[in-house]
């Protein structure tokens, strides 16, 4: 059960802006922004830093950036962000089978040596204490340049935020991104747990529909 629970889209009306942007990208305004927005400049802090994150001129995949930070929230523990992130990926160009193998990234076809490092070091970076270590990021290099691994970085450093958030909050997850999740993360042990979809977040995908990827 949500501690806070979401509030409606149009609770908040200056945030629609807002919250279109994060609808082009998931499909629905999250919960997680929902809850936020009962501190619209946190919204607004964060549709920018998200924007600039993602920024669609980077030199790093959109969709592998999901994938960065659904191994930064899988290190964290949050269920909800890997969901979501998993759900990213998909929107942004990631295929069923690179996603379903996600699981054994190290050792599928599917996965480059540089995505496999990118994915160890977002595993690294996102855990408490962290464990990126000197030769990590020294085989992150000879990968990825200094500006891509700022790119790769700035994601985990964006889901430290929101798995907090979401963990804190048992943010309830909307069905689309259960959905993916479902299909792609519960073979290795994903479940909703305390994030598992309630009537806040049935209400919330009612109300704004399949929306756009």
């Amino acid at each position: 059960m949500a501690r806070l629970e979401p509030l409606p889209p149009d609770a908040t009306p200056e945030l629609a802006e807002h919250f279109r942007f994060f609808v082009g990208t998931l499909g629905f305004t999250p919960n997680s922004v929902l809850t936020m927005q009962r501190r619209p400049k946190l919204v607004q802090a964060l549709a920018a830093l998200n924007g600039a994150v993602m920024d669609p001129e980077g030199e790093v995949g959109l969709g592998f950036r999901r994938l960065v930070g659904h191994l930064a929230s899988r290190a964290a523990g949050c269920r909800y962000c890997m969901a979501h992130t998993a759900l990213g990926a998909r929107n942004f160009g990631i295929d069923d089978a690179k996603l379903d193998a996600l699981w054994e990234y190290r050792t599928s076809p599917l996965y480059s040596e540089a995505e496999r490092v990118a994915l160890d070091f977002a595993l690294a970076a996102g855990s408490q204490p962290n464990d990126v270590t000197d030769e990590l990021f020294a085989a992150l290099r000879q990968h990825w340049s200094d500006g891509q691994i700022v790119e790769i970085l700035a994601v985990v450093a964006l889901f430290g935020f929101l798995n907090r958030w979401n963990d804190t909050l048992a943010t309830p997850l909307e069905p689309a991104a259960a959905a993916v999740a479902e299909r792609f993360l519960a073979r290795g042990g994903w479940s909703a747990g305390k994030h598992a979809s309630g009537e806040a977040c049935a209400a919330s995908g009612a109300r704004e529909g399949e929306g756009t990827t």
